[in-house]
């Protein structure tokens, strides 16, 4: 095994075991484009960018992924959403 295939294979192994979760934005019939949008540009951290597309395709698809990482880090976040009146959940 070479040296770029250990290191491949070192990397894959890395992501198998990090054990990620998501934070999962659903559609509503309550919240405007700009709520959403503002919500994840202050809670998420989203470049204004970021935010009008996840809440276009939240629109469009009934849902999509607006944050990863570990729960710890993604309770909060989910919790503020939340409280904005968004219906999201951490998977």
């Amino acid at each position: 095994m070479s040296t770029k295939e250990k290191e491949l294979e070192d990397v894959l192994v890395e992501e198998e075991t990090t054990n990620e979760h998501e934070i999962v934005l659903f559609n509503d019939d309550v919240n405007t484009f700009d709520h959403v949008i503002n919500t994840l540009i202050n809670v998420c951290e989203h470049t204004p960018e970021q935010a009008e597309q996840c809440s276009l395709i939240v629109h469009y698809k009934g849902k999509c992924t607006v944050k990863t990482g570990e729960y710890s880090f993604l309770e909060p976040k989910c919790s503020k959403l939340l409280q904005a009146g968004l219906s999201a959940e951490i998977i």
